[in-house]
C-alpha cells in the first residue's frame, strides 16, 4: 500500500516549522482553534496545485498574506516536503513558494526525488523556479516516470468534510446520474455513487446498506431509480422497513446523513480508494450509536488505506489507540504537535475534557 510516510512543513498558517510522521492512521485531536484545520487546508491547497488552480485557491483564502506564518513580513516563504513510500522505493514532492506581488505565491523551487530500493543514491529532478503554477503535469505528460508517480500520489491525498448537511446542501439534493467517477469532498454526488456501487459492485453497497441499517434502526434500502423524463438525474431516496412510502434526503437526520456519507467513503471497493484519506471532524453531528458505527470503520479501513483523521472528541479517541493519537496544540501562536503514550494520554484528555467543558458553559453559569 502506497502511503504518506512523512509530512514537513515550514511558514504554513499556523505551523513555523514543523515534521510530522504518519502511520496508517493518525488521528489528530486538538481544541478549536489550535490548527487542525490549518493542516486540513494544506492538502486542499496541494489538490488545487495539482489540477494548475494554485492561483486560484491562493485568491478564494485571503491571499499570500493569510497563508505564510504571520504573514509575508515574517515570513516570506513556504515549504512543504511530501515523503511517499511505495512499493519500488521512496518519493518525494518539495516545494519553496515565495511572496509575491498581488498578494500571491510563486515558485522558487519543486523538486522531485525518486529513491529506488537498494541503490545508494536518489534520482532527482529540479522543475526550475518564478512559475506560478506547478510544472509537474507538464513533465508527467513528456514522460518522466517520478513525475508521473508523485503526481498520482499528491493528487490522491483527498481531503473530504461532510458537515454541511443544511436543506440547501448538495448531499440532499438531485445530482447528475453520470458523476460517479469517485465522491466527492463533500459527498455531493452521494446518490450517484451509490447508484454506481449498487449496479458494478453490489458487495460493497451491501456493506455500505447493511452499516446505515446500523446507525438508523428501521432503515430498510436505498431507492436510486431516476424519474421518468429525468433521466440524466438521480436523488438519494429510501425507504424504511414494512413502510411503502418512500422517504427523500431532507428526511434523514443531520447525523445520519452525514454517517452515511463516511460510510459510503470508507466502504468503496479497493480500486477507488485514495492514497490518503483526510476526514475533518467526522464525529461532527454524530449521535452515540453513530459514532459507535463510524469510528470502528475507521479502525478497519486504516488496513486498506492511510487515513488522516481530525477530530476535537475526546470520546471519539476511545476507538483508537493512543499510538494513533497525535496532540495538536497552539502555543505561543504557534502551532505544535506531539505524540504521547498511552499513560501520558490518560491525563491529557482528562484536563482536556475539563478545559473543553469550562468552555462550552453559558457565561455567568456557576462552575
Amino acid at each position: 500500500m502506497n502511503r504518506l510516510k512523512k509530512l514537513e512543513l515550514r511558514g504554513w498558517k499556523s505551523f513555523r516549522s514543523v515534521g510530522l510522521d504518519l502511520g496508517r492512521l493518525n488521528v489528530l485531536v486538538g481544541r478549536s482553534g489550535s490548527g487542525k484545520s490549518n493542516l486540513v487546508s494544506l492538502f486542499k491547497m496541494f489538490n488545487e496545485l495539482i489540477g494548475e488552480r494554485m492561483q486560484a485557491y491562493i485568491a478564494g483564502h485571503g491571499g499570500s498574506e493569510a497563508l505564510l506564518y504571520n504573514g509575508s513580513r515574517e515570513t516570506p516563504m513556504l515549504d512543504a516536503s511530501f515523503h511517499f513510500e511505495t512499493e519500488t522505493g521512496e518519493s518525494r514532492y518539495c516545494v519553496r513558494l515565495v511572496h509575491a506581488a498581488v498578494d500571491s505565491l510563486l515558485f522558487t523551487e519543486e523538486k522531485l526525488e525518486f529513491h529506488r530500493l537498494g541503490f545508494d543514491h536518489p534520482q532527482s529532478d529540479v522543475l526550475g523556479a518564478g512559475h506560478r503554477e506547478t510544472k509537474l503535469n507538464r513533465e508527467a505528460n513528456r514522460g518522466n516516470d517520478t513525475a508521473r508517480v508523485i503526481r498520482g500520489l499528491v493528487g490522491s491525498c483527498r481531503v473530504f468534510n461532510f458537515s454541511d448537511t443544511s436543506s440547501s446542501a448538495r448531499i440532499r439534493n438531485r445530482c447528475y446520474a453520470q458523476n460517479d467517477r469517485f465522491l466527492m469532498p463533500d459527498a455531493g454526488n452521494l446518490a450517484a455513487m451509490l447508484a454506481r456501487y449498487q449496479q458494478q459492485s453490489p458487495e460493497c453497497y451491501d456493506n455500505i446498506v447493511e452499516t446505515v441499517r446500523q446507525i438508523l434502526p428501521g432503515f430498510d434500502t436505498f431507492l436510486l431509480e431516476p424519474k421518468p423524463g429525468q433521466e440524466n438525474y438521480i436523488r438519494l431516496n429510501w425507504k424504511e422497513t414494512g413502510n411503502s412510502h418512500i422517504f427523500g434526503a431532507q428526511q434523514f437526520p443531520d447525523g445520519t446523513l452525514r454517517a452515511i456519507a463516511i460510510a459510503t467513503l470508507l466502504l468503496q471497493p479497493q480500486e477507488n480508494l485514495p492514497t490518503v484519506i483526510i476526514l475533518d471532524e467526522p464525529e461532527a453531528g454524530l449521535d452515540p450509536l453513530a459514532i459507535s458505527v463510524v469510528a470502528p470503520l475507521i479502525e478497519r479501513t486504516a488496513d486498506r488505506c492511510q487515513l488522516i483523521v481530525a477530530t476535537q472528541s475526546s470520546a471519539f479517541l476511545d476507538y483508537f489507540e493512543a499510538d494513533d493519537i497525535t496532540i495538536v496544540e497552539r502555543i505561543d501562536q504557534e502551532t505544535k504537535l506531539r505524540r504521547l503514550s498511552a499513560e501520558e494520554l490518560e491525563p491529557w484528555l482528562d484536563e482536556y475534557d475539563m478545559n473543553e467543558q469550562w468552555e462550552e458553559k453559558p457565561v455567568g453559569e456557576a462552575s
